[in-house]
């Protein structure tokens, strides 16, 4: 299956231009590392609505996967799991505990970590944490999962 795939960084300074977007790019990179082809891009200041907004229209070009970077941490403007959590039709625990367990090993300050994926729609959301260099190791820690994923989401369901 082909893996169109959307970024979104999630960013109040990025998204201001008060500092470059590292994290966007550094996604962006990795995805296309896995195989799959970024056919959309966004950054968004950390507000609910803005989050749900970009998602919703990454999703409509066409994106199965949005990968997005930022927001996940413990500071009070970090509301990408909220923005998601609302939006999502299930979430998928497995993604976030895999994540924070692989990434305990590289630093203790990973059980700050509210990274997660979630189903909106019949696309896969996963929200990375800001940090490029942790964005990319924990998308690495679940890459393995995403195809299969969203080949099960993209089934057409069949009637008993």
């Amino acid at each position: 299956m082909k893996v169109n795939v959307g970024v979104i960084t999630i960013s109040d300074r990025a998204s201001k231009g008060l500092y470059d977007d590292l994290g966007g790019p550094a996604v962006r990179e990795a995805a296309t590392a896995h195989g799959w082809t970024v056919i959309a891009e966004g950054l968004v200041p950390d507000e609910i609505r803005a989050i749900q907004r970009a998602i919703r229209e990454h999703l409509a070009r066409g994106c199965h996967l949005v990968l997005t970077t930022g927001g996940t941490g413990v500071a009070i403007r970090d509301v990408t799991p909220e923005a998601v959590r609302e939006i999502a039709t299930r979430e998928l625990p497995g993604f976030g505990e895999v994540m924070r367990m692989e990434s305990m090993k590289i630093t203790r300050n990973a059980i700050l970590s509210r990274s997660l994926a979630a189903v909106v729609d019949r696309g896969l959301v996963i929200c990375l944490p800001g940090k490029p260099s942790g964005a990319v190791e924990c998308l690495g820690f679940v890459a393995g999962a995403v195809p299969h994923c969203l080949e099960v989401l993209q089934e057409v369901p069949t009637s008993c």
